[in-house]
């Protein structure tokens, strides 16, 4: 009998926003695998640092954190090849993902090399907007207002139409990325009504009107532009 690939969104970063199922499948794991950047800690890992019992066997997939090599699937390839034979054994394999897996969730590139072989499981975790949200205290949309949620990696006319199109956006991955968004959403008319929200749930989260964010954002932020019916 094989073992079973388990999924567990871990939420945006308070280990208080992990749900009850991700802490219990955490708590009594053997075997978990997560995201690693090439150079720093685990950000998922971080979240449940204190849930993970002891000996149980870790497994870091390490993926360099640059432009040109995400999402590197040569290393999720690698990643899930070592894993089968982990699930193959008959043990469990419990992946951590930063947020909800499904929601740009790095744990659907196991998912999509493994599911079909093996019995899988997905535990949904709070996702990136909806602390975000939270933590500008400002509801997204309401009643007909829809809502797009869009990478500010697009290319900037693509991302400009989309943001002309929609009642109410969230704009993720700023990084870099930030003077292109600042740059649209005043073009656009936007910005007085754009929030800015910078590792919510955690520490150091930061909050601000559009029009005074800093000058750079981390990759960990985000812009939500709400619909003009969430106002009211």
């Amino acid at each position: 009998m094989t073992g079973c690939l388990i999924g567990v969104g871990v939420g945006p970063g308070d280990p208080d926003l992990l749900t009850v199922r991700a802490d219990r499948i955490v708590r009594s794991a053997s075997f978990v695998a997560y995201p690693a950047p090439d150079t720093g800690q685990s950000f998922a890992r971080q979240i449940v640092d204190g849930l993970i019992p002891t000996g149980v066997r870790e497994y870091p997939i390490v993926v360099p954190m640059r432009t040109d090599r995400f999402p590197a699937q040569e290393i999720y390839s690698a990643a899930a090849r070592d894993l089968s034979a982990a699930l193959e054994s008959g043990t469990d394999v419990v992946v951590l993902c930063e947020g909800d897996p499904f929601f740009y969730g790095s744990f659907m590139y196991l998912f999509a090399r493994l599911a079909e072989r093996f019995p899988t499981e997905i535990v949904p975790g709070v996702s990136s907007l909806g602390a975000v949200a939270a933590a500008a205290r400002q509801p997204l949309c309401a009643r007909s207002d829809v809502l797009t949620i869009v990478p500010a990696t697009l290319p900037e006319e693509d991302l400009r139409q989309r943001l002309a199109e929609t009642d109410a956006a969230a704009i993720m991955k700023l990084g870099r990325h930030f003077p292109k968004v600042r740059r649209i959403l005043d073009d656009l008319g936007l910005s007085d009504r754009a929030q800015y929200v910078a590792h919510a749930s955690l520490p150091q989260q930061a909050v601000h009107a559009l029009q005074g964010a800093p000058a750079t954002a981390p990759y960990f932020s985000m812009v939500i532009v709400p619909g003009v019916d969430a106002f009211v």
